[in-house]
């Protein structure tokens, strides 16, 4: 199921007064696609996928990924709702402030509560939040066989033995799914259900529905 809300093609070019056929850089204007979803949902890969193609097509993307940038705003993170909350607010600056430079964005981020992404998508001219949805066991799945590194391995299954035992794990924050609830925008532009597509399915199917509705190349 792909699912794309209050879209047809060209419509953000038209609402921005960008038109395909004007030879005007969508990025002089300043855009931000924000691709979000659960924690292992898939969001990381696709969005490296759109960011290889918008290289390839001549794009000079900034891209802002939260498990790089909290790290920079607090280089030994806790993982506190306090902290995470801080963070989203200086990824919501970061990306509003590149925006108003007339640069093109990708943010990627869980970013659990909605008023977080709408920070952002009240503050630029041109914004579309890219929803990448599975189920959470398919989530917990993928997690499962990721390795250490940016974030915890097997941090469900960890979140899940925290929650019916109260296991205490070092560096475990609060897991989104888990822990606290995804808050779903109803009017993201696109959502797309990715429980079994390939990485070249999802990510072909974001790429053209952004060169298409967003870029309109």
């Amino acid at each position: 199921m792909q699912t794309i809300a209050a879209v047809a093609p060209g419509l953000f070019c038209a609402a921005s007064g960008l038109n395909g056929n004007t030879g005007r850089d969508p990025q002089q204007s300043g855009t931000v696609i924000w691709f979000t979803g659960l924690p292992g949902c898939g969001k990381s890969s696709i969005c490296d996928f759109v960011l290889s193609m918008l290289r390839d097509k001549g794009f000079d993307p900034v891209l802002l990924r939260m498990d790089d940038r909290r790290k920079q705003y607090f280089p030994r993170p806790e993982y506190t709702r306090e902290e995470r909350e801080k963070a989203y607010g200086l990824f919501a600056r970061e990306a509003v402030e590149y925006a108003r430079q007339g640069r093109l964005v990708l943010m990627d981020a869980t970013a659990p509560r909605l008023e977080m992404r709408k920070r952002v998508r009240d503050r630029v001219p041109v914004f579309a939040e890219i929803h990448i949805y599975c189920t959470l066991d398919t989530a917990m799945h993928r997690e499962r066989s990721r390795p250490g590194g940016q974030v915890m391995a097997e941090l469900y299954d960890k979140a899940l033995e925290r929650k019916k035992t109260g296991r205490d794990f070092p560096g475990l924050g609060m897991v989104i799914g888990v822990d606290q609830e995804f808050e779903v925008d109803p009017e993201a532009e696109m959502t797309l259900e990715n429980d079994h597509l390939s990485l070249q399915e999802a990510g072909q199917k974001v790429s053209d529905f952004i060169l298409e509705n967003i870029l309109c190349k």
